[in-house]
């Protein structure tokens, strides 16, 4: 018997009251690569992960063990760069700092900030042309509330290791206010290093080479971290879905997909985490035509990879129910990519809780699990639908257009 669950009201990660997302990417210039941060309600979020790939990028990991002694975390980083991208998190950790936001100590806080890296490194041309404190700090704005002029600072502070100076313009990285770098409606201006806002995927006009774009929320595709993502020889990128549970509990998803393995079902061509989807979710789908999916065939050049993602739940957990909520979610991986957790992938998801709701039964809890899986899966299915092609890595509908059978 199929779950009673429904999506949220964005299908995404976000529907986890209490979250935010944000994305900042670069594309041009040499670059081909971004960050996503996901940041935690003001008291933090109780965090747990579990790490499968054989080749990851990691930051704070150990800190998530349940014996260890903080209990939660004020943002999570996912970025491209390989090791190089986890400085990204720096410029997060500033911000968070600046808000006062951390695990408090004599003299101040000191944000707590896991973060987990994709390989993409080249794939604009310039192998160091990478993700840096700046890139996150934007990403970071990107996820607050929107700043208005009336209410922006008349310069921002310097990030370390950041191209922005102290004293730059402050424009707001979603509508653009404020600042000489956009203009109001989040249409592009400036050059390399400026920030561009787009206030959603949908509103998407070219940026010049190098600008730094930034997506809030539900953004998915070809943006933040995802962007220079690949799949099994498609274009990868960052999916997210989430469920509501019977019960009213919600348990969410956001990937981003770059895995060595195929996100296709091998009988039929079709995205293998799409059988897990709700009712309507993915009905605009259906096999291509055997010709379409016989004539498919990626080459298999040598390349690091890897997975990585959160899955979070409204419920109140323990550190260790959040590695068990991240070690489900690497089932519902398994199911949409084949094979996973190689010896070239760095596959690694995190589990949040915002504790919002109680905790949970354990029956209730197992629900949560299941779901965990499921989310996953979709969400992965989104990434690879969602994500833009590209001469090197071709759009899933754009190698199999005989896959849609109508507009979603």
């Amino acid at each position: 018997m199929l779950p009673m669950w429904r999506a949220g009201a964005t299908n995404s990660l976000v529907d986890v009251a209490g979250l935010r997302v944000g994305h900042a990417h670069r594309v041009g210039g040499g670059y081909r690569t971004g960050t996503t941060v996901v940041l935690a309600p003001a008291a933090g979020a109780v965090a747990g992960v579990d790490v499968r790939g054989a080749a990851p990028g990691t930051r704070e990991t150990e800190l998530l063990d349940p014996r260890n002694l903080v209990e939660r975390v004020h943002a999570v980083v996912l970025s491209g760069g390989s090791a190089f991208g986890l400085s990204a998190a720096c410029g997060v950790m500033s911000r968070l700092a600046d808000a006062g936001a951390g695990f408090p100590v004599a003299g101040g806080v000191v944000p707590i900030v896991p973060a987990a890296v994709i390989f993409d490194l080249g794939r604009g041309g310039t192998f160091r042309a990478v993700p840096d404190a700046s890139l996150g700090a934007a990403a970071y704005d990107a996820a607050t509330p929107c700043t208005c002029p009336a209410t922006a600072p008349a310069s921002v502070p310097a990030v370390p290791g950041s191209a922005v100076p102290a004293g730059a313009a402050s424009a707001c990285a979603v509508c653009g206010s404020g600042g000489a770098a956009a203009t109001g409606g989040g249409q592009p201006t400036g050059s390399a290093g400026t920030t561009v806002p787009f206030p959603s995927s949908d509103e998407r006009t070219p940026a010049p080479d190098g600008a730094v774009v930034c997506h809030r929320g539900p953004a998915r595709g070809s943006v933040g971290a995802g962007t220079g993502a690949v799949a099994g020889g498609l274009a990868g990128g960052v999916g997210t879905a989430s469920a509501v549970l019977p019960d009213g509990s919600t348990v969410a998803a956001l990937a981003v997909v770059n895995a060595a393995g195929s996100v296709l079902d091998p009988r039929d061509a079709t995205l293998a985490g799409a059988r897990y989807g709700l009712p309507g979710e993915f009905d605009h789908l259906r096999p291509p035509t055997p010709d379409e999916a016989a004539a498919w065939n990626p080459e298999r050049a040598p390349s690091f990879n890897t997975t990585i993602g959160i899955v979070a739940t409204d419920r109140t957990l323990t550190k260790a129910q959040c590695g068990k909520l991240a070690a489900v979610a690497h089932d519902g991986l398994a199911r949409a990519i084949r094979p996973a957790h190689t010896m070239t992938d760095g596959d690694t998801i995190f589990g949040l809780a915002t504790c919002a709701r109680p905790a949970p039964r354990r029956d209730t809890f197992q629900d949560v699990l299941a779901a965990a899986a499921d989310v996953f899966s979709r969400a992965v299915a989104d990434a690879v639908l969602t994500a833009t092609g590209r001469p090197d890595a071709p759009a899933y509908l754009d190698v199999f257009p005989s896959a849609l059978r109508s507009r979603p």
